[in-house]
């Protein structure tokens, strides 16, 4: 195995400590606060140092390579990302706080997410359909790498797919923006030029992630192996439950239970240092 040490504090003392608590054999510096440190043995006090230097480290097969990719699907809000859009959209109906207790119980996998869905968009209802705009120009930034994560995925053939319990309106301008190949979203319902409280057709869910996931998978003709997926929230998990590797970003410690591995440090370009 490999470890993947990584984050904003990582240098080369950092890599040479790691390397002694895990006896890897060779460290390679492959960017700027990331290292592979080759034939590593996984052990929890390297695990607990890492964790105690604020430093992302992932234990992974060697000669597993980017290239060999051919599907990568990422969550969008809180994920892609900065933001959680209903929350913002919350914000400007004057009821964030309640919103936003209702996304983060849904994200920690504590209520239903169909149910809490369906419960913030009713609390919505009458706001102007400007807010939705309002909130992609002022509010919505890219998580730190993204663009880096997504040029990488251009470059080696890798489809994206963008899934996400959020709203079509945000989802497909991202698609536009980054050039992302397929979505999977909630519509939200309008009239008069205001919500409604309501949303169009079926709720994306955590079920309805994990099967488009595995649509795209069976028409690109990948192999489990060949896929990777990154999400936060406890409806990201049978999604991450699908690829070959689950990557837990700035995730609730649910989803960091049982991901292949977690990013709590580094920027979402972390995801390609995990390969060679």
């Amino acid at each position: 195995m490999n470890l993947v040490l990584q984050g904003p504090g990582a240098g080369a003392a950092q890599a040479a400590e790691a390397a002694r608590l895990s006896g890897a054999r060779d460290i390679e510096q492959i960017a700027a606060g990331a290292f592979r440190l080759h034939a590593a043995e996984k052990n929890a006090a390297v695990i607990e140092w890492c964790h105690e230097q604020k430093l992302d480290c992932a234990f992974v097969p060697e000669g597993r390579r980017f290239a060999d990719l051919k599907l990568l699907a990422m969550d969008m809000d809180s994920t892609l990302i900065t933001i959680e859009c209903i929350d913002e959209l919350g914000d400007l109906a004057g009821k964030k706080a309640e919103i936003a207790a209702l996304t983060a119980r849904a994200m920690r996998g504590e209520i239903d997410y169909a149910r809490s869905l369906q419960a913030r968009v009713a609390l919505l209802a009458g706001l102007g359909i400007d807010a939705l705009q309002r909130v992609y120009d002022g509010r919505l930034r890219l998580s730190p790498g993204a663009e880096a994560l997504i040029d990488a995925c251009k470059t080696h053939g890798v489809k994206l797919l963008l899934v996400s319990g959020g709203f079509t309106f945000f989802t497909e301008r991202l698609k536009q923006r980054l050039g992302i190949d397929s979505t999977i979203s909630n519509q939200l319902e309008m009239k008069e030029a205001k919500l409604t409280g309501g949303l169009l057709g079926g709720i994306v869910d955590a079920a309805a992630k994990a099967a488009r996931f595995r649509e795209v998978a069976h028409a690109l003709g990948a192999a489990r192996e060949q896929t990777v997926a990154v999400g936060d929230g406890a409806n990201d998990l049978p999604m991450l439950a699908e690829a070959g590797v689950s990557v837990a970003y700035r995730a609730k410690p649910v989803v960091k239970a049982k991901a292949s591995c977690a990013l709590d440090f580094s920027g979402l370009d972390g995801v390609i240092h995990l390969f060679e």
